[in-house]
């Protein structure tokens, strides 16, 4: 995919809205265009709508349409699940575990847990980015009330083994707390399988409309969190405000389509990831971080030694890449996922992020290879 010629390759930060997505929403901005909590006709059509997104939503995750909370994103959802479930369950204790490679919206909320009081012992991880599972084990204690694990790296794309993570958890009693925001429509999830009680995810990441998230909460175990937003009984209280109903309705249109094409995505995906790794380390000093552990199908991550990395991407005027989060990704600042696998400063700032999607074409890949390639040589030059 191009704009203005420039080859898109940041897909972890956003996806272009799906026309039939769009399609699907246009409707609800003007003949459709009650209020879902309305009694009349027009509210019962709107709140109909979102019932059958609600539907789709918990289809593509494989749990039930009532564990779905609607929020504006993955990272209101993230507060709303640690703020809640934290602050309820204070009375049995204050220590959560975390890890160093949490992505910022996770990690923010729990340095503002920290403020009141709370504990969070955030996992080392090694070189690959992986935690030790024993050490998981070992650190909970008595007062540890909540695990809070990210399934997908957005970063480097590493998965982390979710299923056993719970399973440690729940054999001492603790639940499991995931952001699966990059996981979702590029690997099969099972919500119910995992054993994840809460997980937080975005429209916007599988080509649905930005200001639209979810919330899942596992009633099977009884999981509930505090309200901390008044004003109305919207979303069971938790999340009260008008309802976005076109933006739920293209989340909900977004998951149908992703959950359809899921298998036929991930295999062009990693045909364009081997592709596109096999040309990266034809360039000298270049690592694929993670390579050789289990990641999404369409994320590399790839360090260059010996380069001025505050350069890197002002060189790459054909691509769109990033240096990390789109969070943090206008910063000038190393990765702190990177630097808590051991990658120093100087390396983790000539790391680039590349992300495929479903436009992602062999030419274009072809293409970045070339334009990163030549930018690593003329950097590598220029500081000799």
């Amino acid at each position: 995919m191009s704009l203005n010629g420039k080859i898109y390759l940041d897909y972890n930060a956003t996806t272009p809205t799906n026309p039939k997505v769009v399609e699907a929403m246009l409707p609800y901005f003007t003949e459709n265009f009650g209020n879902a909590s309305s009694d009349h006709s027009y509210g019962w059509y709107a709140d109909d709508a979102v019932e059958t997104a609600r539907i789709q939503v918990a289809k593509l995750v494989n749990c039930r349409p009532t564990e779905i909370t609607f929020t504006s994103g993955a990272t209101e959802a993230a507060n709303l699940a640690l703020f809640g479930f934290c602050k309820k369950n204070r009375s049995k204790g204050n220590h959560i575990i975390s890890c160093k490679t949490e992505h910022k919206a996770v990690v923010d909320t729990l340095e503002a847990l920290e403020s009141d009081g709370f504990e969070v012992t955030y996992l080392n991880v090694d070189g690959q980015g992986n935690i030790d599972l024993n050490v998981l084990e070992e650190e909970i204690n008595p007062s540890t009330i909540l695990v809070c694990l990210m399934l997908a790296n957005n970063e480097t794309g590493l998965i982390h083994p979710i299923k056993t993570i719970t399973e440690i958890a729940h054999s001492k009693s603790v639940p499991v707390m995931s952001d699966i925001t990059q996981a979702v429509g590029k690997i099969p999830i099972d919500l119910q399988d995992s054993g994840i009680d809460i997980a937080v995810f975005s429209s916007h990441k599988l080509y649905g409309p930005k200001g639209v998230g979810a919330l899942y909460l596992n009633k099977n175990n009884n999981i509930s969190i505090d309200k901390h937003l008044f004003g109305g009984s919207h979303e069971k209280g938790l999340r009260p405000g008008t309802l976005n109903v076109p933006g739920i309705v293209g989340f909900g249109k977004a998951s149908e389509i992703a959950k359809q094409s899921l298998k036929e995505n991930h295999q062009r995906f990693k045909r364009l990831q081997n592709q596109l790794e096999e040309g990266l380390l034809t360039i000298d000093e270049a690592t694929i971080n993670c390579q050789n552990e289990e990641r999404l199908p369409n994320t590399t991550n790839v360090s260059f030694k010996a380069v001025d990395g505050t350069k890197l991407l002002r060189y790459l005027n054909a691509l769109a890449v990033s240096r990390g989060s789109a969070c943090t990704a206008n910063q000038v600042n190393p990765s702190h996922v990177l630097k808590a696998m051991g990658v120093d400063d100087e390396v983790a700032l000539a790391s680039l992020r590349i992300s495929t999607g479903r436009d992602t074409s062999s030419e274009d890949i072809e293409k970045a290879v070339f334009e990163i390639k030549k930018a690593v040589n003329q950097l590598k030059t220029s500081v000799v």
